[in-house]
Formats: C-alpha cells, sequence, structure tokens
C-alpha cells in the first residue's frame, strides 16, 4: 500500500511547480480587476466557449485580441493562433507579457483594411464589432471572410442591442454599432451557408430566447 503523504509534503508536491515568475495582466484587464472584477469571468467565459468551439484547429485567427485576457484559453485547444489588433500600444504589451506561449503570434493588423496573408480554419472576435463605425462593417466581414478557408469557421461575439438599456454610461458611448439575435445572424448570413445563433448571459451559453441574452454569439460555417 503506499504510505499516506503527510500535510507539507502534498503541500509542497502540490504547489512547488506553480511558484513561477509572475505573468502581469494587460491593461484593460488590469483595470477590470479594480473597477469591474466580476465582469473579468464573463469575458473569460466567452473565450472558453470559442475554444471549445474550435477545438483541434491548426490556423486560427483572432481579430481585435485587445490584451489578449482569454487568447491563451484558444491557444490550448488549438495549433496556432494568429491575434491580430489595430492598437500598437496593446500589441506590444501582448508580446512582452505573453511571449513564453509559443503557439501564439501577435501583429498590428486592420482587418477593416485588408486581410492577412494566411488562409485560417478559423476567425473569431469579441467584444469588436460593436466598436466599429456601421460603414465599416461588410469590410470587416468580407476580409475576415477572406483569411478562411473554404471550409472555415467564423464566430463573432458581440452585446445584445435589446440589453443596451441596461448597460453602463460608459459601455453605451463605447458601443456604437450594436447587433439583435436576427440582424447579426442576417448579417453573417451573407456570407455562410449556416449561421448557428447563441445566446448568453453571464458566464452561460445556450440557445434559449434572444431578446432577453445579454450577449450574443453568431457563428458562420462554411463560404459562400
Amino acid at each position: 500500500m503506499k504510505k499516506k503523504l503527510k500535510q507539507t509534503d502534498a503541500y509542497r508536491l502540490g504547489t512547488e511547480y506553480q511558484f513561477i515568475n509572475p505573468i502581469p495582466m494587460g491593461p484593460w484587464t488590469s483595470y477590470s480587476l479594480l473597477h469591474d472584477p466580476i465582469h473579468m469571468s464573463f469575458v473569460l467565459a466567452r473565450y472558453k466557449f470559442c475554444a471549445r468551439m474550435l477545438r483541434g484547429k491548426q490556423m486560427v485567427l483572432e481579430v481585435g485580441c485587445g490584451d489578449a485576457p482569454g487568447t491563451p484559453i484558444v491557444a490550448e485547444f488549438t495549433g496556432k493562433v494568429i491575434a491580430v489588433d489595430v492598437e500598437k500600444r496593446l500589441i506590444d504589451s501582448d508580446k512582452k507579457r505573453l511571449r513564453d506561449i509559443k503557439n501564439i503570434e501577435f501583429r498590428v493588423h486592420d482587418i477593416c483594411k485588408d486581410a492577412p496573408i494566411e488562409k485560417f480554419d478559423a476567425v473569431y472576435s469579441i467584444d469588436v464589432i460593436e466598436h466599429l463605425d456601421k460603414k465599416l462593417n461588410i469590410p470587416f466581414m468580407e476580409n475576415s471572410v477572406k483569411s478562411l478557408q473554404k471550409h472555415g469557421i467564423c464566430i463573432v461575439g458581440t452585446p445584445n442591442i435589446k440589453a443596451n438599456k441596461y448597460a453602463s454610461e460608459r459601455s453605451r458611448v463605447q458601443h456604437i454599432n450594436l447587433f439583435s439575435h436576427k440582424s447579426l445572424h442576417d448579417h453573417l448570413a451573407r456570407y455562410f451557408n449556416n449561421v448557428f445563433m447563441f445566446s448568453m448571459n453571464d458566464e452561460v451559453v445556450h440557445t434559449g430566447y434572444g431578446n432577453m441574452a445579454h450577449y450574443l454569439f453568431g457563428m458562420g460555417v462554411g463560404v459562400k
């Protein structure tokens, strides 16, 4: 019979390997920790959803990675993530903080201007499209689609316009291009043969009534 470990030995074996040099959080995530920490759990759950949906995909593009709070979650389940953003300050920070995660590559890139040169199995964006001028909806989607293989998957996550009346003033100021369950579906349906819609409340993703969702995920599969 294997000898039962004493408390001190069990603690040492179970925790010692975790005492590594800490990785700083990005600036936006640090702000959330100080001012709205519960929001961090919602954001990470959105990345978890994408990670589960894209499990096993070899080449994945993240559009608008920001300070990459959940990019490592997607990278854990996929071959490689190329994460792009227009904000150089964030990309420089991401490269420095997350340099030890070898299957993430960070780049400064504006998807509304052109597509990356590679072809990807999947592209996803979380909390991006609601910040764009409406006139950029088409180039945003067209260049995202151009980056995909024919069989590719596109996931767009965004707050629901139906929930905007409950949002904070800071949120309403930033979110200038909100979609409903139907309008997000219809926008993706222009580019994909199949569109699957998901509702989200807090950390829970479901297929319930779209008008009662705080957050929406649209998933397009198969490029037209």
